[in-house]
């Protein structure tokens, strides 16, 4: 089965809106969707080829999930060339991680980055040019894995190299475009503070997930939502990351 039927079949809910009611990416966008003026200029940080919303079969979490049109500016940038494809943004721009972004400080009213900070090598480089290129007062918001949660402790388990011999059994549809090397440098809420520093206030929210490996079988998508359901806090699988950066906008 793929995922969609299993997760109509294991969260109810979702048979109305194609979403559970612990969907991580759907909370993130939703505190987004609250602070988000039509004035704001908006940084996806690591926007990719815009998989997210190209691939999505949930047109509610692909309708908040796409910035463009509801802010004066969405700007995109990624280490892969494939951004400059992106149809979701504005503009996009190639980066590397030993320079700096390519953009001015006090740029961005809000910067979003969907499951890419596990991937940074370097956090301090990550969490300064962030900071720099926010405004003040401006808003980061993240999703990622929890560093000693089981999609990231599984990931660490298996060499970057096996990555994606090893997601086409256990996560069905996923393609081999979409899958990057794994740090997991930024992912506990004590490295998220030391990367940000004192210029931000950093808010961190641990949350299950649906269940995100399953070899498209029922019982082990079942097996492992009562697992995700029952794990203590500090062990949910994901994180939702919220950072201001201090000063008045």
């Amino acid at each position: 089965m793929d995922g969609m039927e299993l997760k109509r079949r294991f969260f109810p809910e979702a048979n109305i809106g194609g979403f559970s009611h612990i969907d991580g990416p759907v909370a993130m966008f939703n505190q987004v969707a609250a602070v988000l003026r039509p004035t704001d200029r908006v940084l996806d940080f690591g926007a990719g080829r815009g998989e997210p919303l190209l691939d999505d079969p949930v047109d509610y979490r692909r309708s908040i999930s796409n910035l463009q049109g509801r802010c004066a500016h969405v700007e995109g940038c990624d280490i892969d060339e494939s951004v400059l494809q992106n149809p979701f943004l504005d503009h996009a721009e190639v980066i590397r991680t030993d320079a700096p972004l390519p953009y001015d400080d006090d740029t961005f009213d809000v910067i979003v980055a969907r499951y890419v900070f596990e991937h940074v090598a370097d956090p301090q480089w990550l969490g300064r040019e962030l900071l720099r290129v926010l405004k003040p007062g401006g808003l980061i918001a993240a999703i990622t894995p929890n560093k000693f949660g089981y999609i990231a402790l599984a990931a660490r388990a298996v060499p970057n190299r096996l990555h994606v011999r090893a997601l086409n059994s256990i996560q069905p549809g996923r393609k081999a475009q979409d899958v990057f090397p794994t740090c997991y440098g930024l992912n506990t809420p004590s490295a998220l503070r030391r990367a940000f520093g004192p210029g931000a206030e950093v808010f961190v929210a641990r949350r299950s997930s649906e269940p995100a490996y399953h070899f498209g079988h029922p019982f082990v998508y079942r097996v492992t939502k009562w697992f995700n359901k029952h794990l203590p806090e500090a062990l949910q699988p994901l994180l939702l990351v919220y950072v201001r950066k201090r000063g008045m906008s």
